[in-house]
């Protein structure tokens, strides 16, 4: 090791990020490990201890990388899915630190599976951007959104002259006085596309600049809205807006679940639907956020867009012998190639469901992804509201000693 620099490093002489440019991948993350263990008088024993090509993370996926962090990584199913692109028994990777999680998950999904399987289909994809515009007047206003309703070829032959697979698929203006928001909604086939729309949106930005005299003040302006709770998501969806459903009979309830189709459907309606509109709550659910988190970390998505895909309904409905139960995420925001899809951790959660890297056509695997994260926020929430309706919550967790 380069004591010297060590030293530097320090001292602040040289900064975390300025390694990079004098040592290889590795032994920048080993300098600025021991500096930070000297700094702070950490002893680091297990951040050093991975098997992931630290020369693509290190280029792609962090900066001022010192080790890698390891969650337990579980494993629940079969469960059966009846998709347009999921068609099958999957088993789920689920990483999580939640003890109790993948057992919740695993007794949801032999309740689907039992029950022939959930029927899942995406009803909008989307990912969204949305730049805002400052202009002097309401005058201005009113002039900008007319232009850019006129110009949306325009517009959209501009933007896709920065990506392969990306597509303009709507633009649409949202004003507060002299303040315009225009929501660019894309199509990113097999990517979660937030670089690809962003880029994209960027290069029309120019052409409105050009044509218009308005101030752009940033190229996100929240109405896109991202990685934060938003009725927009919820109502217009971003991602895919995906449903999820499957039939149960009573029978199946009373031996998997230990209760009755009138009880979970009773918890649904004061839990997830009373109990969150009076919350304020956005989304009307269970836990949807603690399977599509564990699903994420597993698969290499966006942790932070678990936010949005928070958003989900679930309903139950009683029927003559037994409960109809769905779950509907209109934001889910998920890929198959670029960010963290590209590790090799992740790469083999996403090869257990069939779907790592581009699908053929463009835009199937991570369809497909989708699909199978809400059938297994499905089992989720069939599991937790049977658990509560049975009064097996804290009894679980007990027993699971958390």
């Amino acid at each position: 090791m380069d004591r010297e620099l060590l030293e530097k490093v320090k001292r602040h002489d040289v900064s975390f990020h300025e390694i990079d440019k004098i040592l290889d991948a590795n032994a920048s993350i080993e300098l600025r490990r021991t500096a930070i263990s000297q700094l702070t008088g950490t002893q680091f024993k297990h951040i050093s201890n991975y098997s992931i090509d630290v020369e693509v993370v290190a280029k792609r996926n962090i900066e001022n990388m010192i080790g890698a962090i390891q969650v337990p990584l579980g494993v629940a199913g079969p469960l059966r899915i009846n998709g347009e692109y999921a068609r099958g028994d999957y088993y789920i990777p689920l990483a999580t630190t939640e003890g109790a999680l993948v057992a919740s998950a695993d007794r949801g999904c032999s309740v689907i599976t039992a029950s022939g399987g959930s029927n899942v289909r995406i009803f909008k994809d989307e990912m969204t951007r949305a730049p805002v515009f400052k202009t002097k007047d309401i005058i201005g206003t009113k002039y900008l959104v007319d232009w850019v309703n006129v110009n949306f070829e325009r517009l959209k032959i501009k933007a896709q002259e920065t990506t392969r697979f990306g597509e303009l698929l709507s633009i649409n203006a949202y004003t507060a006085g002299r303040n315009v928001f225009i929501r660019f909604a894309y199509d990113t086939k097999d990517a979660m596309g937030m670089n690809m729309v962003t880029i994209a949106t960027d290069a029309a930005v120019d052409l409105i600049l050009l044509e218009n005299d308005v101030e752009l003040v940033a190229l996100s302006g929240n109405m896109c809205s991202d990685k934060k709770p938003a009725a927009i998501n919820a109502i217009l969806g971003r991602g895919k807006t995906v449903s999820a459903d499957v039939f149960i009979g009573k029978d199946i309830i009373l031996e998997k679940l230990k209760t009755t189709p009138e009880k979970m459907a009773d918890v649904n309606y004061r839990k997830n639907l009373i109990g969150s509109a009076r919350a304020g709550s956005i989304g009307f659910n269970a836990h949807a956020a603690n399977i599509a988190a564990a699903m994420f970390i597993a698969c290499g998505q966006d942790a932070a867009h678990v936010v949005e895909a928070s958003n989900a309904i679930t309903t139950m409905e009683l029927m003559d012998d037994g409960l109809y139960c769905s779950v509907t995420l209109p934001s889910l925001n998920v890929g198959t190639v670029g960010g963290g899809t590209r590790i090799a951790t992740q790469q083999e959660c996403l090869n257990m469901l069939g779907v790592a890297g581009a699908g053929e056509p463009p835009g199937t695997n991570a369809r497909k992804l989708a699909e199978i994260i809400a059938a297994a926020v499905l089992a989720g929430e069939i599991n937790l509201i049977g658990a509560l309706a049975a009064r097996h919550l804290a009894r679980a967790h007990a027993a699971l000693g958390r």
